[in-house]
């Protein structure tokens, strides 16, 4: 398995834009540690993304829009590694399909999950739909307190 780095030259259109998004993601999960970075440091990656109909499905059936998924992201990523390895990109239309495996650390824990997200786009080609797939181990207690004020869905 490569890194997203290695095989992203090989793609364009709606696959490239996926893979840009995991890039980006990585590089702001670093970044997110250097003082004074919140919320406003993933414009980056909001620019991939139709921010006023984003959604997104989490690993726990957790919904969030863009607002609410960036306030997320800043909580984690101060505290998260996070790497991953690409496995396989998939386009039907106007949906891909992106198989990776992630890596995190978050203090003690580590895990290394299978993940599948599907990303579905709008017409000028911005990412407006996220839904993630995992296979993993059963996640611990501390974990889960990532998850405070999150609602997750029964």
């Amino acid at each position: 398995m490569s890194g997203i780095d290695a095989v992203i030259g090989d793609y364009t259109g709606l696959q490239r834009t996926v893979l840009e998004y995991g890039r980006v993601v990585e590089n702001l999960v670093d970044a997110a540690k250097e003082p004074g970075f919140g919320v406003d440091g993933w414009a980056p990656l909001g620019d991939l993304v139709a921010v006023d109909e984003f959604v997104r499905v989490g690993n726990f059936k957790e919904v969030m829009n863009w607002q609410e998924y960036i306030s997320f992201l800043t909580n984690w990523a101060a505290s998260a590694e996070w790497g991953c390895s690409f496995k396989r990109i998939s386009q039907v239309g106007e949906v891909v399909f992106l198989e990776l495996e992630e890596r995190s650390k978050v203090g003690t824990f580590e895990s290394v999950v299978n993940s599948m997200s599907v990303y579905e786009f709008t017409a000028d080609g911005r990412i407006r739909h996220i839904d993630v797939y995992l296979q993993m181990e059963l996640p611990s207690p501390e974990l889960l307190a990532g998850y405070d004020g999150v609602e997750i869905a029964q």
